[in-house]
């Protein structure tokens, strides 16, 4: 696994991979394909430009001939599949794009690596990586057991459909074909890099501009927190060691509702201006700048249609199996989390005008 092809790989979860994997592999070759829409941001990926070993290309993952190029070319034995389209909101108002490059973006990469690795000399050392999404098992109970990789699929958003489909054409090629694959489904993640549509990102900067921070519903939506690092480790371990056509859930073992998730997010940023006099002259219109608590802010709305009442990961697999274990606390890594984004203003706040463009 030393040429990789990262697709979606100046996104989020794809560039801390990135960066995870030429950390831990410095004399990898990556190779990543990016469109570059509206989440995608070359910036992520700053630090790695101009190093022989890293290449980034923008680019449709529906472009097959583009593809069949790259993995040709560069003679790529990985191949990563993060590039989706991923927000639920917007494939409520929006659900073609997501059917576009979750699922025919996915077949044309599928179709692509057969047939180049096909013409290499076939699938020895080859493995196409799929990273998909815990919404494709529908939602749980409060009382119910989290899910497996066994448990049946049950998508209730566009989103969440198209990622279904994905996931069972990467299946269907591994039997049908012999396409070497593995797939892994996560839960929530969050760390630095995430764009600012996103639960904790949204709320933080809402914060520190002294905005509404906007909980659907009740706020009693489950979820499973799961660092970016902690995310990547776990692909690692798929792709170093585990077996072709099995799948992978890698969740936090970190179950917390919505509204208390917002409020830790809350408190940490109340505790961070308090130790530190300059974020007060920084952001003079949080709450935190004149000792209020930012879960002043804290708003109800109405809440989104089908919105899922619970999602839990059962990583006992890749636990057992692998030997994976997540190394953040959801305090510890949320605060982590924070402190870059107070670092890295210039980062969100580039993208914001961005947004302010369109």
């Amino acid at each position: 696994m030393n040429r990789l092809l990262v697709t979606g790989g100046a996104g989020f979860i794809g560039a801390n991979f990135v960066h995870y994997w030429l950390t831990q592999n410095p004399a990898a070759q990556v190779v990543v394909l990016d469109a570059l829409t509206y989440a995608g941001n070359r910036d992520n990926l700053k630090t790695l430009e101009g190093q022989a070993n890293f290449y980034f290309v923008q680019g449709d993952i529906r472009d097959h001939a583009l593809v069949e190029h790259l993995l040709a070319h560069h003679q790529i034995d990985t191949l990563v599949h993060f590039a989706a389209e991923s927000h639920v909101d917007r494939s409520i108002s929006g659900p073609d794009a997501f059917i576009d490059t979750n699922i025919i973006g996915t077949h044309t990469l599928l179709k692509a690596a057969r047939k180049i690795w096909t013409a290499q000399g076939g699938f020895a050392g080859k493995r196409f990586h799929h990273v998909s999404t815990d919404e494709v098992y529908g939602t749980l109970e409060p009382a119910d057991a989290a899910f497996t990789e066994r448990t049946p699929y049950a998508p209730n958003s566009p989103y969440s459909a198209s990622k279904a489909a994905s996931d069972h054409l990467v299946r269907a090629y591994h039997h049908t074909y012999g396409v070497p694959v593995t797939t892994s489904n996560c839960s929530n993640n969050y760390g630095p890099y995430q764009f600012p549509e996103k639960l904790l990102p949204l709320c933080l900067l809402n914060i520190l501009h002294g905005k509404p921070l906007p909980i659907y519903g009740d706020g009693q939506q489950i979820r499973d927190w799961l660092h970016v690092d902690d995310h990547n480790r776990g692909i690692a371990l798929v792709l170093q060691r585990g077996i072709v056509g099995d799948t992978y859930n890698i969740g936090g073992n970190n179950e917390w509702a919505n509204l208390d998730t917002v409020k830790l997010l809350c408190g940490i940023v109340d505790q961070l201006f308090m130790m530190d006099a300059t974020l007060s002259q920084r952001y003079p219109h949080s709450p935190a700048a004149k000792g209020n608590p930012s879960a002043s802010l804290i708003t109800f709305v109405t809440d989104r249609p089908g919105h899922d009442t619970r999602y839990a990961i059962d990583a006992g697999k890749i636990t057992r199996e692998l030997g994976y274990q997540p190394q953040h606390t959801f305090a510890d890594g949320l605060r982590q989390t924070v402190q870059w984004y107070l670092r890295n203003e210039t980062w969100w706040r580039t993208l914001q005008a961005r947004q302010a463009d369109k």
